[in-house]
């Protein structure tokens, strides 16, 4: 059984298709996506409309929340208040309703999957440094966890010694240690780099591996351009930030 794990997928259609045409080309028997599939780019509605044809467990993300409801969006970054009126727009009612409908925490085949984490699930915190991956792993019930939110992938690692962290490409999951995974964004990195990004959990070989692609930047932001949203949307990803 391996897992395809997708995150942070923000409306970036052409990445999106790049990432499950891979992840089938890698024999992907299953996926999970840890939210965010909508805000900031320009094909919302076709992006969750691949999630759900995948059937596939989902959490809710801060972005999917602020999309599917009415929050008042005063007091939020200017630039991620317009994407977000933008894309109301853009989803028929039974998509809100489906993204209304999403739990923040699920467990899947023995792991755990949350948008940001799992002590404040719905608070929309960030986990950074050690201290906010302490506070999410003592309520952590299983040995891994993939978590998305912050769009970098790093890997909390908390063992006899304590919790170690790092950026990583693969890792064997070993006896005795606690693991909370962020897989990165697949719609919009902000590690300097600009490869949409992904994490494939084989089962069978306990192994977690980070895969970077490379998509059709331009095409994305030209969607966004023409959309009407703010140009930062679109100069962002060719920086990777």
């Amino acid at each position: 059984m391996k897992f395809a794990v997708l995150s942070d997928i923000h409306s970036n259609l052409e990445a999106l298709q790049v990432v499950l045409d891979d992840a089938q080309k890698k024999k992907c028997t299953h996926h999970v996506c840890l939210g965010d599939i909508v805000g900031y780019g320009a094909n919302p509605s076709e992006c969750l409309e691949l999630i759900r044809k995948l059937d596939c467990p989902t959490v809710m993300g801060n972005h999917d929340e602020y999309c599917a409801g009415d929050i008042d969006l005063t007091g939020f970054n200017p630039l991620a208040a317009e994407a977000i009126k933008w894309t109301r727009e853009q989803l028929s009612e039974d998509q809100r309703t489906w993204l209304r409908n999403l739990k923040y925490i699920r467990q899947v085949q023995g792991f755990t999957i949350v948008h940001a984490t799992l002590d404040l699930p719905d608070k929309w915190a960030y986990v950074f440094d050690k201290l906010a991956a302490a506070n999410s792993l003592n309520c952590q019930q299983t040995q891994v966890c993939f978590n998305g939110h912050t769009h970098v992938p790093v890997g909390f690692v908390r063992g006899p010694a304590g919790i170690q962290a790092g950026l990583y490409t693969r890792i064997k999951i070993e006896i005795a240690r606690k693991y909370c995974i962020n897989v990165g964004s697949i719609g919009q990195p902000r590690d300097r780099q600009t490869q949409t990004s992904y994490v494939t959990f084989d089962l069978n070989e306990n192994l977690i591996e980070l895969h970077r692609l490379d998509y059709d930047i331009a095409a994305t932001q030209a969607k966004i351009r023409a959309a009407g949203l703010p140009l930062s949307l679109a100069e962002r990803l060719q920086y990777g930030r």
